[in-house]
């Protein structure tokens, strides 16, 4: 469907054209003065200049062209030339109709699909999942979600962190522990054991020990570092240990990110980019593009339109190791080969922004990914405590993601329990609901971008600019449609008629809006403004439901006008919150 916004565009244009100026002139934008009108536009004042007229006068024109508008009820030609305009109520009501009859509530596919890959998550494996990853899962969900929604091929991609130093010292360790197992004996020449020779929670007990014994240990640090060189190698058992912790790391991992409602469709990580890296640098020393500098193996990317210096790109140290720039640029490699994308999101912590231009700019320059292929750098911000500093534990520590989770859900199960007298399971089930809404909109609702703080008790508040809020809006519009049909009434069929109220007719001027929200957001990768946008929408429904007598309205017509637009409010803000990577329960 075309946006509304457009639809009274086109009238305009033909207006501004009619008398005598340019259509380019007749952009319309919603009003920030809803006191005053529903719709503006500035193209008078615009036009002035190359018609050497004052911008009123051009208004005045244009007003005069739009006595008889198809889409436009009122319109006014204001001081200093502003073009003020309100819908026709029937003609809103039409296209909130036309929007119900659409699967897709009215918002268009992309006319040219794209094979987008969004990488998001970047765990280390063998380590718990903590508040830091929290960030990346919720924003990257949200943007896979809202690129597959506009008709794009999407792939989410983990990327683990599954190689390198850290299993070397777990390796080690485990070797110091467990010295007699088959995976240590270089002449065993059997089958490895199907079952790992650890659990996830002894894993995470041994990397931190590891990590810290070879702090203080020389013989035991290169010990670990010989490790990591003769797995990378292809050593047999080590390879063996290997795949087991890769199981129960990334079983542990699927369990926590279900409970994020998170889901990748790739679990790929840095250990699947190794076979590409030989013959990539192989490729750009031999055609020119890396050269040594001071003992290493770099990339010059600095450009001459940058204003600040930009470091060479360093795919190799001077001891022949890898870094992050050779896996990222390997991974692209085997993207290409695998998928070849147009386009590849990176949701990654915005303090990382140099080293994806570095990235970025070499995979461009050597021809790693064609030139027409988009990579993005989605950078968000530090999630911080009352404090202002970034999120910890009351004793100090860094939060495991899953004790965090579970601290908002015995907040929420605390007040729905103070708030009706629903069964222990049914509570702790709509509290894992309602739990899960407050800590993803407490998140998107910010621009992803800027750093934001984490207030528990803000954001499990049933007021305000919540997830919690929205849920309770959409819970109360199920109430009333439940209570609709339990006389039998039907809910199918039913129309939205012209608005008579001020506050109905501000809602469904609310519910027009989602199409030109959705392609907004999509194309920005901004959640935040489906966020804004639902806050909004719940707003007004709860005005409109405030001001409204909607089950107790004796015309029948009129009731089921209203319960028609309730209907069309419920499944744009369910539509939304998927987006947003929740749902809503059945009550609260």
């Amino acid at each position: 469907m075309k946006k509304i916004v457009d639809l009274i565009a086109e009238e305009l244009a033909g207006a501004f054209e009619n008398a005598g100026y340019d259509r380019s002139l007749a952009r319309v934008t919603l009003s920030n003065r809803p006191d005053l009108c529903e719709y503006q536009c500035n193209g008078a004042m615009a036009g002035a200049k190359a018609y050497k007229k004052a911008p009123l006068m051009i208004a005045e024109d244009v007003v005069k062209g739009l006595s008889d508008s198809e889409y436009i009820e009122d319109v006014q030609a204001v001081k200093p030339g502003f073009i003020n305009m309100k819908l026709r109520k029937e003609k809103l009501a039409a296209y909130l109709n036309e929007m119900q009859e659409d699967e897709s509530l009215g918002a268009e596919k992309a006319k040219e699909p794209r094979t987008i890959i969004v990488d998001y998550g970047g765990p280390n494996v063998a380590k718990p999942l903590h508040v830091g990853h929290l960030r990346s899962a919720i924003i990257g969900e949200s943007v896979k979600r809202m690129i597959r929604r506009m008709g794009h091929q999407v792939l989410g991609d983990i990327h683990l962190g599954d190689w390198g130093y850290q299993m070397g010292l777990i390796i080690t360790e485990l070797k110091e522990r467990k010295g007699d197992l088959p995976y240590f004996d270089e002449a065993y020449e059997g089958e490895y054991p199907k079952e790992a020779p650890f659990t996830i929670g002894e894993l995470e007990e041994i990397y931190p020990a590891a990590s810290a014994r070879a702090k203080e240990d020389a013989a035991y640090r290169e010990e670990a570092l010989h490790a990591t060189y003769l797995l990378q190698n292809g050593h047999r058992g080590y390879t063996a240990v290997w795949r087991h912790i890769m199981n129960v790391s990334v079983s542990d991992l699927k369990k926590n990110y279900r409970n994020l409602n998170v889901d990748f469709d790739l679990w790929k990580g840095e250990a699947d980019a190794q076979e590409f890296i030989p013959d990539m640098i192989e490729r750009l020393k031999r055609e020119g593009y890396a050269h040594v500098d001071d003992g290493a193996l770099v990339i010059d990317v600095q450009e001459e339109s940058d204003t600040k210096e930009i470091p060479p790109c360093m795919i190799q140290k001077s001891d022949g190791a890898s870094l992050y720039g050779t896996t990222d640029l390997a991974t692209l490699v085997q993207r290409e080969r695998d998928y070849k994308p147009d386009e590849i999101v990176y949701v990654v912590d915005k303090r990382q922004e140099l080293h994806f231009v570095q990235v970025f700019r070499a995979a461009k320059k050597t021809g790693i990914v064609p030139e027409e292929t988009k990579l993005r750098f989605l950078g968000f911000g530090t999630m911080n405590g009352k404090d202002g500093k970034p999120f910890k534990t009351r004793e100090g520590g860094i939060m495991r993601l899953e004790n965090l989770i579970a601290d908002i859900e015995d907040e929420m199960y605390k007040k729905i329990s103070d708030n009706r007298t629903a069964g222990e399971e049914e509570a702790r089930q709509t509290a894992k609901i309602v739990g899960l809404s407050a800590i993803k909109y407490g998140d998107l609702s910010n621009q992803a971008a800027k750093d934001y703080v984490f207030d528990v008790d803000r954001f499990t508040s049933f007021e305000g600019n919540t997830g919690p809020y929205i849920l309770y809006t959409i819970v109360r519009i199920k109430s009333i449609l439940n209570k609709y049909t339990e006389d039998e009434a039907s809910l199918s069929g039913l129309k939205v008629k012209g608005a008579e109220g001020e506050s109905e007719k501000a809602l469904m001027l609310e519910a027009v809006k989602y199409n030109e929200v959705m392609e907004t957001a999509c194309e920005e990768l901004a959640p935040h403004k489906i966020c804004a946008y639902i806050y909004d929408l719940a707003n007004a429904f709860n005005r409109f439901y405030h001001e409204t007598k909607i089950l107790t309205e004796e015309n029948e017509e009129r009731k089921e006008s209203y319960i028609a637009l309730l209907i069309l409010t419920k499944r744009i803000l369910e539509s939304c919150i998927d987006l947003l990577g929740f749902e809503a329960p059945e009550r609260m």
